[in-house]
């Protein structure tokens, strides 16, 4: 396939976007967001039995993303915003009345939208926002809202003192919220439980000021699934609303614990857990704490729900071993597209799932056609051990470009990334690095970044799996690039100011931040306190650090080739960063190539504009690296 032809495959091949999958309440559907089947991302559902093919529920030009569930199960709240500005407006979609959106909030509002929640009456939201709406101005801080849809009042149930990234979860009854509250510590967030009415709001997680913890509701309305951060690991337990009383249910050092919820249908929770980047799963009870380990299969499954009506005691014995189990999980692999699977807990032969998606169905592309996942191991300059997953051209390769991921609190797992499938198919070799700070590799690992801050270990981290790639043979001085988004955009932007040209030859941020001082006054101001924690204060507090770790203050050392890429309507790293630092490398007469996108937010998202930026990053290194 030629490479034209295989990006038009690739960026055709529909992707879950944004988000797990949701199953309804009554376990009969699953809704999820997919990007590629138009020009942004749509919503769409399908029944639990495979009954019929995927409903289209949205049809837009827009990013539009699934929130929840209405509890009857017959509607879904979901949020989009206009070009990627994240001034999200509210919508509620019923599944007999596809492609038609209900407005439940204004659109392009001038403030930040978090969370949303149909209570299950249908009569009003929950979410948060950073706006004192009675006094019609915006807020740092980040209020919980309960929003009245027959009168249109926004009462504020909870005010927290200061921003954060806190998503309300109303319990099913309708009487409780969950939600975070980061007053204490930019590091740590505390769980905090409101009645609807706003009456009683206290903490009922806290393991410390510097300490993550998140709360769940189970299906009883009563009692909260809650994951706790220690010094080491995260541990699981079920708090009580009736007693304030904990009882703990996991607390292994040795686990490295994602994720933990109990969907409906269901008398267990669903671990979720990380090992080596990799996904490993089970089910755990949570009166008696018993756990059933879901067996290993090629490629990551993450259980989500059981169907209705499944596990059916076979032999009449109550013996839960015997009885025949099936589920609804996500499926995915580097060589496996997004899929939405119905399996058996004890058969879990891949050729054995029951596709829901059908995603087989809508590409021409085969497994064969995706470059698989290797995994790629290195030392960095500490001795600490760094994985990352190497991906190899076909055919004889004409350079290596290694990609770095964001967050950087996440991690790159063997899926699908059509950029790095397409670098692939284009002659390019590329090392996706796990970097330090990155999750999946247990707390310590994650919370290493805190150690220097940005800018520091984390990148010796990349540059000495540069220097791998070059010793094993597989990389070649001079002809090594590197790129990625949000903060692999910063790592980028770190590389070519950083590294000899040697090991990166060329470097392509996309919406990374240049200047850490103006990307800390100038983002929205929930994620402000992140860059507090990442760098052991604000700007004012340790103002060295923030001028060390801002690539702006070191354009002068550029050598190599240089392409930026930014969304103009990006309210995250803000389009100050790129005015600012082209700025700077004018006055030093060092040249730039620079790609903008009026319609894009925070990554590069849509379809069509995706299209231009992968075409332009090959054509960039291929030119890059033929220079040199």
């Amino acid at each position: 396939m030629k490479p034209d032809e295989y990006l038009d495959a690739i960026l055709s091949l529909p992707e879950i976007y944004d988000n797990i999958p949701k199953v309804s309440p009554d376990g009969k559907w699953v809704a999820w967001s997919w990007s590629h089947v138009g020009p942004a991302a749509d919503v769409f559902a399908v029944p639990t039995d495979g009954s019929e093919p995927p409903r289209r529920l949205t049809q837009t030009s827009h990013l539009t993303r699934l929130l929840a569930w209405a509890e009857d199960s017959q509607s879904l709240l979901i949020s989009q915003d206009i070009n990627g500005d994240e001034r999200f407006q509210f919508f509620r979609v019923d599944l007999d009345r596809p492609l038609q959106m209900e407005p439940l909030t204004e659109p392009e509002p001038d403030y930040y939208i978090q969370g949303g929640q149909l209570c299950a009456s249908g009569n009003f939201l929950v979410y948060a926002a950073n706006m004192d709406f009675q006094q019609g101005k915006d807020l740092e801080q980040t209020w919980i809202y309960r929003h009245d849809l027959a009168t249109g009042e926004r009462k504020p149930i909870a005010q927290p003192l200061q921003p954060v990234r806190t998503i309300p979860v109303l319990n099913h009854a309708g009487t409780h919220i969950l939600y975070l509250r980061k007053d204490l510590h930019p590091a740590g967030f505390q769980t905090w439980l409101v009645d609807r009415e706003g009456t009683d709001d206290k903490e009922i997680l806290n393991n410390g000021p510097d300490r993550k913890t998140i709360g769940d509701w189970l299906p009883d309305s009563r009692r909260v699934l809650a994951q706790v951060e220690t010094s080491t690991h995260r541990k699981v337990g079920v708090w009580s609303l009736e007693s304030g009383r904990m009882r703990w249910l996991l607390d292994d050092p040795s686990r490295d614990i994602r994720n933990a919820y109990v969907p409906f249908g269901s008398d267990r929770a669903v671990i979720v857990q990380d090992q080596q980047g990799r996904v490993r799963c089970s089910l755990l009870d949570v009166e008696n704490g018993a756990e059933y380990w879901v067996p290993d299969c090629p490629g990551n499954l993450i259980p989500l729900a059981p169907l209705p009506d499944s596990g059916a005691d076979i032999q009449g014995t109550g013996d839960r071993s015997r009885r025949q189990e099936y589920w609804i999980g996500l499926y995915n692999s580097s060589c496996q597209p997004d899929d939405i699977v119905s399996f058996a807990l004890n058969d879990l032969s891949p050729e054995r799932f029951a596709s829901l998606t059908r995603v087989w169905e809508q590409t021409p592309l085969s497994k064969a056609d995706f470059a698989p996942a290797e995994d790629f191991r290195w030392r960095s300059v500490d001795h600490l051990e760094i994985h990352g997953w190497l991906y190899r051209s076909r055919g004889q390769a004409m350079g290596t470009i290694v990609y770095v991921h964001g967050g950087p609190t996440f991690h790159s797992q063997d899926w699908i990334n059509p950029q790095i499938q397409f670098f692939c198919a284009c002659g390019f070799n590329v090392l996706d690095v796990n970097y330090r700070g990155s999750t999946g590799y247990g707390l310590p690992f994650r919370e290493a970044i805190r150690e220097g801050g940005w800018g520091s270990l984390e990148q010796e981290d990349i540059r000495t799996g540069i220097e791998a790639l070059i010793a094993a043979g597989i990389a070649t001085v001079g002809k090594i690039g590197i790129t990625g988004t949000s903060y692999g955009g910063y790592s980028a932007w770190w590389a070519i100011t950083h590294y000899p040209t040697e090991l990166v030859a060329a470097a392509a941020p996309i919406s990374g931040m240049t200047d850490l001082v103006v990307d800390y006054e100038t983002t929205r101001p929930d994620i402000r306190p992140y860059s507090e924690e990442m760098m052991g204060g604000s700007p004012e507090q340790v103002p060295e650090r923030y001028f060390e770790r801002s690539p702006i203050n070191f354009v002068d050392r550029i050598q190599g080739k240089l392409l930026i890429v930014q969304g103009e309507q990006d309210p995250n790293v803000t389009h100050q960063n790129v005015t600012d630092v082209t700025s700077r490398l004018d006055s030093a007469n060092i040249p730039y190539e620079l790609l903008t996108f009026e319609t894009e937010g925070h990554g590069i998202l849509k379809t069509p504009n995706q299209r231009i930026l992968l075409q332009r990053l090959v054509d960039f290194f291929e030119r890059a690296f033929k220079e040199d």
